[in-house]
């Protein structure tokens, strides 16, 4: 197989697995995978997950080899909170929920982060152009302080460097409380409510 014709069989897959190209060439030599990274047509991401070499790799690249390498995830943390303009951009990691166990990728591209939740936490995403699944700007900050419990004073919120406009517009008081309820946590309900605080909200 020429690689013209490899390619063509996965325009639609902005990241191909081995099993994405076994349903496309059941009969594929995967030596040919190692000949094409050599040649730079194709960059391994990670073990058994590629894409091709001339794709722009920017923020949306990004999002889809995150949910595409470590599944079931989606984006959220700082990754989406910086989409959301909340806080200040970061593009050297990649930062996901998922119900699997914490872990961390060092590829090519970026680093990808994944931090566990409960599968009853596993909500509040919605599906982007191209499949891409990212938490809500109120999931997304109710993820965070979820995970990183010392988040809890008046420095520790000045440290984000949050947007406060950009939040104080943006932000769906009745939906955050809503997922709060979800949450069913005491001392993550009353950060959160000091938070709100400290942002203008009360």
């Amino acid at each position: 197989m020429n690689f013209i014709t490899f390619k063509n069989s996965l325009s639609d897959f902005p990241v191909f697995s081995i099993a994405d190209i076994r349903v496309a060439h059941g009969d594929f030599d995967r030596r040919r995978l190692s000949e094409w990274q050599k040649k730079g047509y194709i960059k391994k991401i990670v073990k058994g997950y590629y894409i091709f070499s001339e794709i722009d790799v920017d923020e949306s690249m990004l999002s889809a080899i995150a949910n595409k390498i470590y599944k079931p995830s989606y984006i959220s943390f700082e990754t989406a909170m910086s989409h959301y303009r909340l806080i200040p951009e970061s593009i050297y990691m990649v930062t996901s929920a998922s119900t699997r166990r914490t872990y961390l990728f060092e590829t090519p591209v970026a680093r990808f982060s994944y931090r566990t939740i409960k599968p009853t936490l596993f909500f509040g995403y919605s599906i982007l152009p191209g499949g891409l699944k990212m938490a809500s700007m109120e999931k997304a900050i109710l993820d965070y302080f979820y995970i990183n419990t010392w988040v809890r004073t008046v420095n520790d919120f000045a440290s984000l460097r949050v947007n406060r406009e950009e939040m104080l517009i943006r932000l769906n008081k009745k939906r955050l409380r809503e997922f709060m309820r979800r949450f069913n946590q005491k001392r993550l309900v009353s950060r959160m409510e000091s938070f709100l605080e400290w942002l203008g909200y009360a």
